[in-house]
């Protein structure tokens, strides 16, 4: 790609990012759904000034790396060992309900099918579609709102992680179904290890870091070195375990919480977030997005997967904090703030698409829980937090 377009195209994205992200603002909702709208005008459903690519793409990844990290250092340890088992309950709500609800509203349309035969398991994936979480761009509004680091903020971030760790999983499982090479027992020793080495060498990066801290307080490579733990951790999470390389990140903060110095961190990781990555990030779910293909033929399934993708998170999810002994008000924000979808429903689709469970024509009822979600769960939210 030539080095002139690229500039060419992030000026695009940051200047209108942060002019959609003010206006949304002034309008009293939270900048992230102004930063989405940016990326749908200037992409291929309106005026098609910024092709999708490779390096945006490249960039999108270490925007939502740099907010997962933020996440974790904003996080109180004491906090999230409280919301632990709770935590567990939530996301088990949030992946069971929305993947039988989206099964049986499959098979409503296309009929009801036998189990191991085809249509069922094509029913089972679309199901499966919708117990992912994108937590980022809720991570983003507990951050604007200042509340990231509150029992709800951490219980929702728990929850996600939760909720990941579980679909990839479930994922394995349902294309095992298809294939008999896939290994659902293996996924989940892999995902096991990955978190039983991040609590090991977590315990001797936070000793180190402690170390370095004291020797060095308050200096730039305080945080340039946690950068390249975050990193790391992204890297080692998503090549040799199969987690989510934010979910990777997410735990290098949590690693740094406890320093003197992470909020000091987190203010020079907001710096790079709040200027380029994260507009970059936000603005590209609009780019992957061109509202004009959308297939008429399935509109009416579209329609329906989104209502029951909404609703099954908020359900799931606010019924059992209901449950678990959370406030009326409390029950919806975990709800709401667990419905997001985002680059991890792509992944699932595509994931059914290559292993040949599904058709490419369901790709329209994903983009559109993704938009939706992505622009109503701010809004939603930041109206929730106010009402108090």
């Amino acid at each position: 790609m030539d080095t002139l377009e690229i500039l060419r195209n992030l000026a695009i994205i940051i200047i209108c990012a942060k002019v959609f992200g003010l206006i949304a603002h002034k309008l009293k909702t939270p900048q992230v759904a102004g930063e989405i709208v940016a990326g749908l005008l200037i992409g291929p459903s309106l005026f098609n000034l910024v092709p999708d690519n490779d390096f945006l793409s490249g960039m999108a990844e270490i925007g939502v790396i740099l907010l997962m990290f933020s996440a974790g250092l904003e996080t109180d340890i004491e906090k999230l060992k409280k919301s632990g088992l709770k935590a567990i309950a939530i996301a088990v709500a949030g992946v069971s309900i929305p993947l039988v609800l989206g099964t049986v509203m499959y098979m409503c349309f296309y009929g009801f099918s036998a189990p191991g035969t085809a249509g069922y398991i094509e029913a089972v994936f679309i199901g499966t579609i919708l117990t992912a979480t994108s937590v980022s761009i809720t991570v983003q509004v507990l951050k604007e709102l200042g509340k990231i680091s509150t029992e709800i903020g951490t219980t929702i971030m728990s929850a996600a992680i939760i909720d990941d760790v579980i679909g990839i999983v479930l994922l394995t499982a349902v294309i095992g179904l298809k294939d008999p090479d896939a290994n659902p027992g293996l996924v989940c020793l892999k995902t096991a290890a990955f978190f039983a080495l991040a609590f090991v060498a977590g315990i001797v990066i936070f000793k180190i870091m402690q170390m370095i801290d004291r020797r060095w307080p308050h200096t730039r490579r305080i945080p340039i070195i946690s950068l390249v733990l975050a990193f790391v951790m992204a890297y080692i999470a998503d090549k040799y375990f199969g987690v989510a390389d934010i979910t990777g990140a997410y735990v290098a903060g949590i690693i740094l919480s406890s320093l003197d110095d992470s909020a000091y961190i987190d203010r020079k990781m907001d710096i790079n977030s709040y200027m380029i990555f994260g507009p970059v990030f936000f603005a590209s779910i609009g780019l992957q997005t061109n509202l004009r293909t959308v297939d008429m033929s399935i509109l009416a399934f579209s329609v329906a997967f989104v209502l029951v993708g909404l609703f099954g998170k908020i359900a799931g999810c606010g019924l059992v904090s209901k449950l678990l002994g959370y406030k009326g008000s409390d029950c919806l924000k975990i709800g709401v703030g667990m419905m997001t979808r985002g680059e991890v429903a792509l992944i699932v689709t595509q994931r059914g698409l290559k292993a040949d469970i599904i058709d490419s024509r369901y790709f329209t009822a994903v983009i559109l829980l993704i938009i939706i979600s992505s622009i109503f769960t701010p809004i939603i939210l930041k109206a929730l937090y106010a009402s108090e």
